[in-house]
């Protein structure tokens, strides 16, 4: 049985968007998030109940998620390179 190669243009655009996202400063924005939420973590900067509960609570759990996500997609920005290139190779360059 033959294996399918298909790659549409609809593919192609869709490859083409999600780098351009991935790519476009998203992970700059994460980096920017985790730069800002050390500020408020720092009790000389931000403090009182509040602080104290996004200090040792929420902003870990955010700081956990957003390394993450970061992570995710770097892996991501890997996987579209050999993706669009079998994408691109499939349908005949262009």
């Amino acid at each position: 049985m033959a294996t399918r190669v298909l790659s549409t243009e609809e593919a192609k655009t869709a490859i083409r968007q999600i780098q351009s996202i991935v790519n476009g400063g998203f992970t700059d924005q994460i980096t920017s998030l985790d730069t800002q939420g050390r500020i408020l973590s720092d009790p000389n900067v931000w403090d009182g109940p509040l602080a104290e509960t996004f200090r040792n609570g929420t902003w870990p759990e955010t700081k956990s998620a957003l390394d993450s996500a970061k992570e995710q997609l770097e892996e991501l920005r890997n996987q579209l390179d050999r993706i669009s290139q079998d994408i691109f190779t499939a349908g005949g360059g262009a």
